[in-house]
């Protein structure tokens, strides 16, 4: 009960929560006496057989109904946030983005909020008196030869009952483990009611803490394990990490005998705070802003100034400066007290972006991204709520950082299709980035060298303003573009090369004179087919319609797409043949060739073979900028962002594979890829070559990108969008049907076939349903429908009544996908 000047405010009697689970529904819960859930924080929900954690959307009297009766509503479990978690603002951010991408409210809300470290989830059993009396029954008569199940897994069952009949609750984890049953195996037993399943899901400390060792007292005898530890905890001031305590030779136990004497006292310290390791660059502001620099800040700054929406799009060549004009304009959002938004599109170039960003601002910088723990990610975010960091970089899901008073939103290489969310929600972060400036009247800049068609159109539209940097910072030259035609390179030689001869003798020169060289193969692995030369066939996934790469380092077969790993084949699995052939190259054999090209020379391999966590990259980098490698090898995580003067020479190697897949945006992506990688050769004091080696050489793609003439691809690629009737002319979207069973995904794409051909739908056109270019993917056989149309709001109408008519034939929504402004067709 509240209570104001004028009496006691009675607390509504129900709240719709909206909950993380596939439906596109909110569901009403009563709440009890005594709790004060609000709008905008979680809480904790019975629903079905499990307990969820929820946010609640609206606070109401309304009884839940269904059809004409009453209906009696569960009560909350408990409430996790006094105060909300998400503002009014990012409620309607949710809103939109569950309306625009057709997505559940609730798995929206829990993509917005990084804070599952708060909430652990628990699952328990107990036995019944059903299950005491099976149990007891077994014991006297054994296996039953009528039962369904097997002997083994009926002891399985009784291993279980036994197991839980000496205690009162077990956790799952801990029955599993010492009973060696499958999860299968206790669903059967609830079914049979033999035990009961519990959820004891709840709240939890997401606070990052160390163990420490604290040095109480040195007196007494000591054996030399003993006095090892003792002197070390001494020599560090009487207190060190237990984690690097670990790393002496000493057993675990000496430690804990310590403890028992009295001697050292353990205690719980608070982490330190995550932070790049990157060594410090020279400031960006270490130079002189060039007339174009310094036009761009200022149309920026009067932006954020002017309190209203502004959209702007900074065009600027590789090298140009943009990370300058970024920082300076959130430095100038920071003095006036007021919070900027920084996003980039890959985890590597955040720890880059954030040590530019710490060299500025200090502890006023929050990082979000994915490659940081559950719990870090928790810290960040309550460091940004609570106004500790009023600068934020990340990846895409920082577009949702808490930060008070909103300013400036940057989306830094704007045209990256890693800021898709490629599972549901399947937004775009740059498309939600100008929405949440929109609807927090700030500005937001959209930047790259090269610009997705789409903000490009926009800005030629006036519906962004369009600032440009075409030259590089201190008059440094763009590259030169060599085009090496492989199709030549092969006629010369009589074999296929990797590496052509112009670009193994540019190496050899930039090595003598002590330069450093970026090879991009965007392709990982060793060999990306296993080909038996007897019967034709390749090794393919169990799970994918997809070939398996040879890694060899590792010495397996690796799907990329589900992660599906297999032995190297000494022979045909199809056949039984020994003619197994291990076809094309991907990094890792590439870096092999280069070592034995170049024996004296320190390479470095950048992809997500050697890149497992966020330290492995900001080594590699490091590296790469004190002179510790010659050459560095990689796909196109090397290609975008990187900032490295010592690097005079790229060479390109295959990256126009693209243009042969069955994608329209094929074109402006090899445009881009190849630019990106172009721009990372001589940003310092020497001019840079580039190296590109294609079997594609007279596709205007490769032309333009040679001649670093992004307007020019712009105006051709633009001609064939609107022949096609593709972005930016409509809008676009991919529906995918799939399912585990070929025939069901038949089934259900011709209902779904058969209703648009039946439905009326002036103003869009529909494609399919056909099969998906990779028909099989992580077990699930795939079809497809794809739609276009000039109205926006004439799509979205027909996607939802398709959505409708779907879940009434009983097709199940997780087997329908709707991707609004699909980046990925395959």
């Amino acid at each position: 009960m509240l209570r104001c000047l004028f009496g006691p405010i009675a607390m509504p009697q129900f709240c719709d929560v909206a909950l993380p689970v596939p439906l596109d529904a909110v569901f009403t819960y009563r709440i009890p006496e005594g709790m004060q859930p609000v709008v905008g924080g979680r809480v904790v929900v019975p629903f079905r057989q499990q307990r969820l954690s929820g946010v609640v959307t609206e606070l109401h009297d309304r009884q839940p109904r269904a059809g004409n009766k009453d209906i009696q509503a569960k009560d909350l479990a408990s409430i996790l946030d006094p105060a909300p978690v998400l503002d009014e603002q990012l409620l309607r951010l949710g809103h939109w983005i569950a309306d625009y991408y057709l997505a559940p409210l609730g798995e929206v809300f829990r993509t917005m909020l990084p804070l599952g470290a708060e909430f652990k989830r628990v699952i328990a059993y107990r036995i019944t008196p059903e299950g005491q009396m099976a149990l007891h029954l077994a014991g006297m008569a054994g296996s039953s030869a009528r039962s369904r199940r097997t002997p083994e897994e009926q002891l399985a069952e009784f291993r279980v009952l036994d197991h839980l009949a000496e205690a009162e609750m077990i956790r799952e984890p801990a029955l599993r483990s010492a009973t060696r049953v499958s999860k299968p195996v206790l669903d059967g037993m609830v079914r049979k009611k033999w035990i009961l399943r519990e959820d004891l899901s709840g709240v939890r400390d997401a606070a990052r803490t160390f163990r420490v060792a604290v040095l109480k007292s040195a007196e007494g005898k000591l054996n030399p394990n003993q006095r090892t530890l003792v002197e070390a905890l001494a020599a560090a001031g009487g207190r060190m990490a237990v984690e690097s305590l670990r790393t002496l030779d000493v057993p675990r136990t000496t430690l804990r005998t310590l403890e028992k004497r009295g001697l050292v006292e353990m205690a719980d310290e608070a982490a330190e705070l995550t932070r790049s390791t990157l060594k410090p660059r020279p400031s960006p502001f270490g130079f002189q802003f060039s007339a174009p620099q310094a036009e761009a800040l200022a149309r920026i700054e009067d932006s954020v100034q002017a309190r209203k929406f502004a959209g702007l799009l900074l065009y600027g060549v590789t090298g140009s400066g943009k990370t300058a004009v970024y920082l300076a304009g959130m430095r100038s959002v920071l003095a006036a007290g007021r919070s900027a938004i920084l996003l980039v599109p890959e985890i590597g170039l955040t720890p880059a972006v954030a040590a530019d960003l710490h060299q500025v601002f200090g502890d006023e910088v929050a990082i979000l991204h994915s490659g940081l723990s559950d719990k870090e990610r928790a810290e960040q975010w309550h460091r940004i709520q609570q106004g500790q960091a009023r600068m934020v970089v990340g990846t895409r899901s920082a577009v949702f950082a808490p930060v008070t008073d909103l300013a400036l939103v940057i989306v830094d290489e704007e045209q990256d299709a890693s800021y898709k969310q490629e599972e549901t929600p399947r937004y775009h972060g740059r498309d939600v980035a100008v929405m949440r400036a929109k609807m927090a009247n700030a500005a937001v800049v959209l930047g790259s060298a090269t610009p997705s068609l789409e903000s490009y159109f926009n800005a030629k539209k006036n519906k962004y303003t369009l600032l440009e940097l075409r030259d590089r910072v201190e008059q440094r030259p763009l590259p030169e573009v060599e085009i090496i035609d492989m199709r030549q390179e092969f006629q010369q030689t009589g074999k296929e090369q990797v590496i052509s001869a112009k670009l193994a003798e540019e190496i050899r020169q930039r090595l003598e004179r002590r330069e450093q060289v970026m090879v991009l193969l965007n392709r990982r692995g060793y060999s990306p087919v296993a080909l038996c030369r007897a019967c034709g066939k390749t090794l393919e996934c169990q799970n994918c319609a997809i070939a398996l790469t040879l890694h060899k380092r590792s010495n397996r077969m690796l799907c990329h797409y589900c992660g599906y790993t297999a032995p190297v084949p000494k022979t045909c699995a199809h056949c039984g043949s020994e003619y197994v052939y291990f076809l094309g190259t991907g990094s890792e054999k590439l870096e092999e060739l280069l070592h034995g090209m170049f024996p004296q020379a320190r390479i470095g391999r950048l992809d997500r073979d050697t890149v497992r966590g966020r330290d492995d990259f900001e080594r590699a980098l490091n590296a790469l900028n004190q002179g510790e490698l010659d050459l560095l090898v990689g796909t196109q995580m090397i290609a975008k962002g990187h900032d490295i003067h010592g690097v005079t020479l790229v060479g390109v190697v295959g990256a126009d594979w693209a243009l042969s897949m069955p994608d329209f945006r094929a074109a402006e992506k090899t445009f881009q890829l190849l630019t990106q990688v172009a721009g990372r050769a001589g940003r310092g004091n020497t001019p840079g070559k580039v190296v590109l080696q294609t079997y594609f050489q007279d596709h205007y793609a490769v032309q333009y990108a040679a001649r670093h003439d992004f307007v020019g691809f712009y105006e051709k690629e633009l001609q064939f969008r609107k022949w096609m009737h593709y972005p930016p002319y409509s809008a676009l979207a991919n529906v995918v049907v799939r399912g585990g069973k070929l025939d069901e995904v038949f089934e259900w794409s011709g209902i779904l076939g058969k209703w648009f051909e039946t439905r009326r739908h002036e103003g869009v056109r529909v494609l399919g349903p056909a099969a998906a270019p990779i028909v099989r993917l992580k077990q699930d056989y795939r079809y497809h429908f794809v739609l276009k149309s000039d109205s926006r709001e004439k799509l979205n109408a027909l996607l939802r009544a398709m959505l409708v008519h779907a879940a009434q034939q009983k097709i199940p929504r997780t087997q329908v996908i709707v991707d609004v402004d699909a980046v990925w067709l395959m």
